[in-house]
């Protein structure tokens, strides 16, 4: 039964992970390097460092995003640093499942829009850093 469940997850969360997967395995032959840690595909550098510094809209970049059962990292160390906040993403992700980006990203436009930070005051990053701790 177990493993029925997990495949289920796999698919309901597959939207969702399917461009983390693109960028890492796009970011291969550009020093991307790969990992899994508690049944997540953990990738950094590279590419992938570069994609995180300066194509977000974070100020300054982000060290790390989840992307379903995918996260992306500039660094094994930022990995290390985020991980229990991205973890957080990664249960989102299974419960929201295809509905995850376009929730998070419509919460980030609502506020926005009401003039109020779009990544610190949406919920689902309120969620991460109350559960997981993180330096970002």
């Amino acid at each position: 039964m177990q493993f029925i469940w997990y495949i289920f997850r796999t698919l309901w969360t597959f939207p969702t992970t399917l461009p983390g997967l693109l960028i890492a395995i796009v970011g291969l032959p550009f020093g991307a390097r790969w990992q899994i840690r508690s049944g997540v595909i953990e990738c950094h550098g590279g590419l992938v460092t570069w994609l995180l510094t300066y194509a977000t809209l974070l100020p300054g970049g982000a060290l790390a995003m989840t992307l379903g059962d995918v996260i992306l990292g500039r660094s094994a160390l930022a990995l290390d640093q985020c991980r229990a906040h991205e973890h957080v993403h990664v249960r989102q992700a299974h419960v929201w499942g295809p509905f995850f980006l376009p929730a998070y990203l419509l919460a980030s436009l609502w506020l926005y829009l009401r003039g109020k930070d779009a990544y610190r005051q949406n919920p689902f990053e309120r969620q991460a850093y109350e559960r997981g701790v993180s330096s970002l």
